[in-house]
């Protein structure tokens, strides 16, 4: 069927050698590990791990993170080996034209827009959740309804219920990181390169402080 026609790694290379319709190759070997390391190290990380460890893993949270680890491993694995066998741009998409066919493809294409879609939004609201945190901590209060979707409530401390109307943090964050996008990748890569040397160390200093507090008795039996 022709849904399923694949494309041949020969046509693939060409396309990528051709100066006219090719990208410019404008990212260092440093540049791809710190994007790739961006987005293993996530905003989950800073904002599901205390819930998950305390209503789900429980001090076995350590042990998750090595069992995630494994399979970020093997998937990093299986990606490394995509990209030295067709070596050009378009990730997973062009993976599987060549592997599955078009249609395949075409799948794979839209679902990576509508995750990406979905990732950011998620990521901008744990980002808006803690810069509000951090206003509080100066005693800059944001209205809840410029904090919450219109799909949120929040019950304030004298019991009143209060509607969100927009996240305005969230959509500011999404403008910043956009117009950086726009801006150029090499800025995009500059930006990503701090925020991952933020993110590293805070991840860092966390292990390290918090190493000797560690009870050995909450791993029995």
């Amino acid at each position: 069927m022709s849904l399923f026609i694949k494309k041949p790694l020969d046509q693939l290379l060409a396309q990528a050698e051709d100066s006219e319709k090719s990208l410019k190759r404008s990212l260092t070997a440093v540049n791809l590990v710190s994007l790739g390391i961006g987005a293993i190290i996530g905003a989950g990380l800073f904002s599901i791990t205390g819930v998950a460890a305390a209503t789900n893993a429980g001090p076995a949270i350590t042990i998750s993170f090595i069992v995630a680890a494994f399979g970020c491993a093997f998937a990093g694995l299986c990606y490394a080996e995509f990209a030295s066998m067709i070596p050009v741009a378009g990730s997973a998409y062009t993976y599987s034209y060549a592997t599955l066919g078009e249609f395949i493809a075409w799948i794979i294409g839209w679902d990576l827009v509508l995750e990406y879609a979905l990732g950011a939004a998620t990521v901008a609201i744990s980002w808006s959740r803690y810069l509000v945190k951090f206003f509080e901590h100066y005693d800059i209060h944001i209205p809840h309804y410029l904090a919450m979707s219109p799909y949120d409530t929040a019950t304030l401390a004298d019991g009143t219920v209060v509607n969100g109307m927009i996240n305005l943090p969230a959509v500011i964050i999404v403008v910043v990181v956009s117009l950086i996008l726009i801006k150029g990748i090499q800025e995009s890569a500059y930006v990503n390169a701090i925020i991952v040397m933020m993110k590293v160390t805070v991840v860092l200093v966390f292990i390290f402080l918090g190493w000797s507090y560690i009870n050995p008795d909450n791993y029995v039996p």
